[in-house]
């Protein structure tokens, strides 16, 4: 995806866990969208930092958190497992199962864990990816949020 792409459809999702959004819903507010999977070591250690930011910047900011899990592999596509970690994480937002790589391909995304955050009118700002790109995702979600409190980190 390039920079300024609008927000795909959520089409061809697998299964919904912690309900379904959809764009209508999610209209008029900022969207931080993350891909991650089981089998993704560095994906399990960045989901902490989701829930922060989730915390930090849904009420005043009115942030959205998607997240979609990815399979990497045939093991992967077990939904139990997916909602063992969701579980485990304490993973409150809704999340896509993603088993025939719809939204990845929609997404054109490559890579777990990554990051895309569409501003309030649901244009890509930012894609990172790599367990490395959690701090230019704050820094990017305090430019978008207009925050400069460092609490999120």
């Amino acid at each position: 995806m390039r920079l300024r792409s609008p927000l795909p459809a959520f089409e061809g999702v697998t299964e919904w866990v912690n309900g379904q959004a959809t764009k209508e819903q999610l209209a008029g507010k900022p969207v931080l969208v993350h891909f991650w999977s089981v089998s993704c070591h560095m994906c399990k250690e960045g989901l902490p930092q989701i829930l922060v930011w989730r915390e930090h910047y849904g009420k005043p900011y009115d942030l959205q958190v998607i997240g979609v899990h990815m399979p990497r592999s045939e093991k992967d596509t077990d939904i139990a497992a997916a909602k063992a970690v969701i579980e485990e994480y304490h993973l409150e937002h809704p999340i896509m199962i993603d088993n025939a790589h719809a939204i990845t391909d929609a997404f054109q995304n490559e890579y777990v864990p990554s990051y895309y955050l569409f501003d309030a009118e649901h244009q890509l700002r930012h894609i990172q990816a790599g367990e490395k790109g959690l701090k230019l995702v704050e820094q990017r979600l305090q430019k978008i949020m207009g925050s400069t409190n460092q609490e999120g980190q």
